[in-house]
């Protein structure tokens, strides 16, 4: 067996494995199904290129090019799509659907560093050292970017709302 048929059967088991985790950390960078499924998309087709010169763990590699992908993108402020006038009905969502939404939003509202330290560290349950390898920035800074993001979620409006009636 020839080392590229190797290298794709090792890409192909990768993928099998760990794109349903992969997707959901694209979800939750971009709160949008068909773009975290682009943005996964375009993150494996990356790591198939540099597969050869990816050490034996490679998540850690390609969660990094997930989030530096989804940095450029929001850089370039990407409007490839376009909505609609008329959108569907839709149904009431319940309490605690309302609650994730809110939630979401409020995640959604956080600077984009923020935002990625928010996901890599509570979502994916990654260690501060973890995270701070893939994204490139020093422990110390996610300590900060953790406090920071928390901080904002803590009084943003929706979320203080929710609180201030859950006291009641």
């Amino acid at each position: 067996m020839n080392d590229s048929v190797r290298a794709a059967m090792g890409f192909d088991d990768f993928v099998a494995a760990r794109s349903s985790r992969l997707l959901r950390t694209a979800y939750l960078l971009t709160h949008d199904h068909a773009l975290a499924e682009d943005l996964l998309q375009t993150a494996l087709t990356k790591a198939w290129f540099a597969w050869s010169r990816i050490d034996a763990e490679p998540e850690p590699y390609v969660r990094r090019i997930l989030v530096n992908t989804y940095a450029t993108w929001w850089r370039r402020r990407w409007n490839g799509e376009r909505p609609y006038a008329d959108l569907p009905e839709t149904p009431a969502p319940d309490d605690a659907a309302e609650e994730q939404q809110d939630l979401w939003a409020a995640t959604g509202r956080l600077p984009r560093r923020q935002r990625a330290v928010i996901v890599l560290r509570f979502a994916e349950d990654l260690s501060e050292a973890e995270t701070a390898r893939i994204l490139g920035i020093s422990a110390g800074t996610v300590k900060s970017q953790t406090s920071k993001a928390l901080a904002k979620l803590r009084i943003d409006p929706a979320l203080a709302n929710q609180t201030t009636e859950e006291r009641s």
